[in-house]
């Protein structure tokens, strides 16, 4: 049977060179993303490398949970899962809200994920040893750690919300790898430094998405940005790759890969016990794993 691998946001950028990475491996890969036509330009791209069976595109909006759960259900429908990153990701330079009347800053990079990781558990143990990759950020050490609620109090700062967002699912990250210690499943965080995807690009140029103290640096904090999201997308998905399929991390868990491709100490502030149990809290009551609870 082939092993199955997940890729989400997959279609382009970071996303797409890890999906490379893991079909290069012999994983047998699922793309997820929004858009038909970029995913069949990212399968052409990664068939060429695929050294495993051929890899397959699954359309969802994960910024929706409902299509979350949907896709979840397809996913699980098709067996074990060896490998689940979690590479989806988005800033905003305005506020914007969800389908789910969520603020899209943190439904995208952590309910998202946590929604799908935890509806796929059960695959993931069918699997085992398997494992689970979600995507973080150095804009974390930058982050508030405070989770009483989706939205903090004060203004809007897209790269602030972007890094708090990040945090809770690298907090996230690490509780659920003591969580399934033992059981067969490593749990990593990856860290890939900054590259130059539409991401980047379409947002890190903008002043609004700073506080505007960094405001009156905004040359200083622009030029850092440049040089921080300058590489490319193929050398930023080295640690995505690495915690997906290396085995220098056979038998370990709970771990941050960082930019270099190896483990580097997690950011002060990740494991503080009042901050994991608000962040858990406040995932279960916005991504529910059954809706209406």
């Amino acid at each position: 049977m082939d092993q199955r691998a997940v890729v989400t946001a997959g279609t382009g950028g970071i996303g797409l060179e890890t999906a490379m990475g893991l079909a290069a491996s012999g994983l047998a890969v699922t793309v997820v993303g929004r858009d038909a036509e970029r995913g069949a330009r990212a399968l052409e791209r990664i068939e060429t490398v695929a050294t495993g069976a051929g890899p397959r595109f699954e359309p969802a909006d994960l910024a929706s949970l409902e299509e979350v759960r949907a896709l979840a259900a397809r996913l699980a429908a098709e067996g074990p899962l060896k490998v689940l990153v979690n590479n989806v990701g988005a800033m905003f330079p305005e506020r914007q809200h969800t389908v789910d009347g969520i603020e899209a800053t943190f439904a995208v990079n952590h309910l998202s994920p946590y929604l799908l990781t935890e509806l796929l558990l059960e695959q993931l143990r069918a699997a085992g040893p398997s494992r689970i990759v979600n995507v973080s950020s150095g804009a974390v050490r930058l982050a508030k750690g405070s989770f009483d609620a989706a939205e903090p109090p004060g203004g809007y700062y897209g790269f602030h919300r972007y890094g708090r967002a990040k945090l809770a699912n690298l907090v996230y990250t690490l509780d659920l790898a003591e969580r399934l210690r033992g059981s067969g499943v490593s749990v990593f965080a990856a860290d890939p430094g900054g590259a130059a995807t539409e991401m980047t690009n379409g947002t890190m140029t903008s002043p609004k998405i700073v506080s505007p103290g960094l405001r009156l640096l905004w040359p200083l904090v622009r030029r850092r940005f440049e040089r921080s999201t300058s590489g490319p997308a193929s050398v930023a998905a080295r640690p995505s790759v690495l915690a997906a399929t290396g085995t220098s991390l056979d038998g370990r868990t709970g771990l941050l890969i960082g930019p270099e491709a190896h483990p580097v100490p997690a950011p002060r502030g990740s494991t503080e016990p009042r901050t994991i149990d608000q962040v858990r809290r406040l995932s279960r009551q916005l991504a529910p794993l059954t809706p209406g609870r």
